[in-house]
């Protein structure tokens, strides 16, 4: 049975090949200029990106297929029965949050809308109904009441980008947001200028780089992850967290990470924060070194010195084999434990402050 698995799987992989060749969503490897700045990076070799700390990506492929089984075959509680209650956006409310203020809004998994000091920053953006390779196969997002869509959004004046994996970076989102300004790691910049968004609109940076926006200050962060969209790409883009400072407030946006020392050295160097917006969803003992398992995003909200946190990338799409309901109720255990102060608002919601008066128990009314 093995063999006749490991036939197909071979066979599968010499008709993708043309799939991953031509296909506009895969996107495009970096070239010219972008990947000379690959080249110069401290944070590469021979053109591939490494973590900060020695993460082993090798599944034995016994396992492999034991996991693609497992994902195949499905399980209770992985997604939602009901749908999902959200809150319509209200983009004149957002609007007229005072420049002063900071403000969040989510939309499930990791895209979010954070306004810093009058700048709004929309994060890994994914409108589309499948966070996939393909778009007619693969993690469908869960029924909600109203998904977001880009005609819905408010005046963006950033797209904050954290790498190129599929929940986190959309063809058919970017394609309708391509007259926005990009701000996102190394290399990301070769899929959204095959997609058609202005080489003068993107800006890349490395680990530890920082750029200005008026009052507000990015630092792109180590996270302890990969990247990737095509059969033979993995590394060769960067990825990585923004630190998001203001005049007043700051914002850590995790995004994705194994557990990582890094998260103390960004708790030394810019902590504390205001908030944290950490992962907690997609996580699996078997790749517990590029996501963390929700005790340790609970951890990571210590080690960056986080006033509040509030947990992403679960909500959405089921991409592991837990219960989609198992990463909030394991980090909120964990963060009860720790003493670290929890903001879980309804999808939709726009939180100022952030507002812990209006975080609730959501997801005990889905079954």
């Amino acid at each position: 049975m093995l063999w006749i698995l490991l036939g197909l799987l071979a066979a599968l992989g010499l008709a993708l090949v043309p799939y991953f060749s031509f296909a506009p969503r895969i996107g495009a490897n970096p070239g010219g200029a972008r990947l000379e700045r690959i080249l110069a990076s401290t944070n590469q070799v021979e053109g591939k990106f490494q973590n900060v700390v020695e993460t082993n990506m090798d599944m034995p492929i016994g396992t492999m297929l034991g996991v693609l089984w497992e994902f195949a075959k499905g399980g209770d509680g992985r997604e939602p029965k009901d749908t999902i209650p959200t809150m319509d956006f209200n983009a004149s409310a957002w609007a007229a949050v005072p420049d002063s203020a900071l403000a969040i809004c989510w939309f499930g998994h990791s895209s979010l809308l954070i306004k810093v000091d009058g700048i709004t920053f929309l994060t890994d953006p994914v409108f589309g109904e499948r966070a996939s390779t393909f778009s007619f196969a693969g993690p469908k997002r869960f029924n909600y009441q109203q998904h977001m869509r880009v005609d819905l959004l408010p005046q963006v004046d950033v797209v904050l980008l954290s790498h190129d994996h599929y929940d986190h970076l959309d063809h058919e989102t970017v394609l309708k947001l391509k007259d926005k300004r990009f701000i996102a790691p190394i290399g990301v910049g070769a899929h959204l200028e095959h997609w058609g968004v202005p080489a003068d609109s993107i800006t890349e940076k490395d680990w530890w780089e920082s750029i200005r926006l008026g009052p507000v200050k990015l630092t792109l962060a180590p996270s302890r992850h990969f990247s990737g969209r095509g059969m033979t790409n993995r590394f060769s883009t960067l990825w990585g967290s923004w630190v998001i400072e203001g005049q007043r407030k700051k914002v850590y946006f995790g995004a994705d990470s194994g557990y990582s020392p890094t998260f103390k050295e960004v708790g030394d160097r810019f902590g504390p924060f205001d908030l944290a917006l950490l992962e907690c969803g997609a996580y699996n003992e078997r790749w517990s070194s590029i996501h963390m398992m929700p005790e340790e995003t609970a951890q990571a909200a210590v080690d960056v010195k986080a006033k509040v946190l509030m947990p992403i990338h679960w909500g959405k799409f089921s991409l592991a084999m837990h219960a989609w309901k198992e990463p909030i109720e394991r980090v909120s255990a964990k963060a009860a434990e720790l003493g670290v102060t929890l903001l879980t608002p309804r999808i939709g919601r726009i939180v100022n402050g952030p507002d812990l008066s209006l975080s609730e128990r959501w997801w005990d009314e889905v079954r």
